[in-house]
């Protein structure tokens, strides 16, 4: 299975489902030169956001530390703490702070 992101050329494929440890990040580069943080809940369902911690400019959110609040998913800036939603992107310390979030599947690998 591979993990794939929705961008404006389509369907990206990231990785292999089993290269995420659950609860940990992976910086992806994307064909805009951007970067998208990619990550796997303990539950196995994959998320992406910016890379970018809105707060310091840092590519820093694919290390953070996942958690939940509320019963929603959300990594933590390694750098100040701020938290973001996975699902909406909306920073949950600030709500006039948001980080994009890219829609995630998972595919079948062809052979």
């Amino acid at each position: 299975m591979t993990v794939e992101l929705q961008v404006d050329e389509g369907w990206l494929t990231v990785c292999e489902l089993s290269e995420l440890v659950p609860g940990r990040g992976v910086a992806a580069l994307l064909p805009d030169g951007s970067q998208a943080a990619v990550f796997l809940d303990r539950k196995g369902r994959p998320y992406a956001i910016t890379n970018r911690d809105p707060f310091t400019g840092a590519y820093v959110l694919s290390r953070g530390l996942l958690g939940t609040a509320e019963g929603r998913t959300f990594v933590a800036s390694p750098l100040l703490k701020q938290r973001f939603d996975l699902e909406t992107g909306r920073c949950l310390d600030d709500e006039e702070v948001a980080v994009r979030t890219y829609p995630v599947r998972t595919a079948a690998t062809s052979v």
